[in-house]
């Protein structure tokens, strides 16, 4: 009876421990787009853009991501590429994308590579507070740490490389 109890205790610590888990999740937009052909619909990353990546990747180079996921358009493959090896989904449903950080990186620490009009929407749906009204289509150099647990997050907006709007 005492093993059961002892048994019992311990999975109840045991699971209690892995359902408080914090998990780190980094938002970022892409960086610059090349605009030299305004019909392109997937276009690379412009001068401007690689040298940002550069900066994102310095920015963040003491940390160690499990994950990295972008959409399927080239700049933001491209803006994480320096950082790590991306998973390719389609998040225009931000709820499958925090399910599955959730359930897949539980107590790790992983970056995603959103779009201006996607970025706060994947802040809300990890349960963070938007940090700003919106991104404009100019707004390149921000980038948000959530602190996730359970169904809450703590959001810390900070900035890198060279400022956008100079």
């Amino acid at each position: 009876m005492k093993r059961l109890i002892l048994l019992f205790s311990l999975s109840f610590l045991f699971s209690t421990a892995i359902l408080a888990q914090t998990t780190e999740v980094w938002v970022v937009r892409h960086a610059e787009k090349d605009k030299s052909n305004p019909e392109d619909k997937d276009p690379n990353l412009s001068d401007e853009g690689r040298i940002r990546a550069g900066d994102l990747a310095t920015f963040l180079k003491k940390v160690k991501f499990d994950a990295g996921f972008t959409t399927p358009y080239k700049r933001t493959h491209q803006t994480l590429d320096s950082l790590i090896i991306p998973k390719v989904i389609d998040y225009k449903d931000a709820k499958s994308l925090v399910d599955s950080v959730k359930k897949n990186y539980a107590g790790k620490t992983v970056i995603v590579a959103a779009h201006s009009n996607t970025a706060l929407e994947i802040i809300e749906a990890f349960g963070g507070k938007r940090p700003m009204e919106m991104l404009t289509d100019d707004d390149y150099d921000y980038i948000f740490r959530l602190t996730v647990k359970d169904d809450k997050a703590k959001v810390k907006k900070d900035q890198f490389g060279r400022p956008h709007h100079l």
